[in-house]
């Protein structure tokens, strides 16, 4: 049998060159793995802000129960 999860991670661009930092993603990430956790889709989107922005991903992640 396995468990599922649905996890939202945002992570603010830079504002003055448009570009993220990875790693908070690689951070959430990575913990989940610890967990147990496995990637298995995964998608992002732009957010438009005032002067920045920033990116979400979703992740869906599954583990053996």
């Amino acid at each position: 049998m396995k468990q599922y999860k649905v996890e939202l991670i945002s992570v603010e661009k830079n504002r003055r060159f448009g570009e993220f930092n990875p790693q908070p993603l690689e951070d959430a990430l990575n913990e989940f793995s610890r967990q147990g956790w496995q990637v298995i889709s995964c998608s992002a989107r732009d957010i438009p802000g005032f002067g920045s922005g920033r990116q979400e991903f979703v992740a869906v992640l599954e583990k053996a129960v």
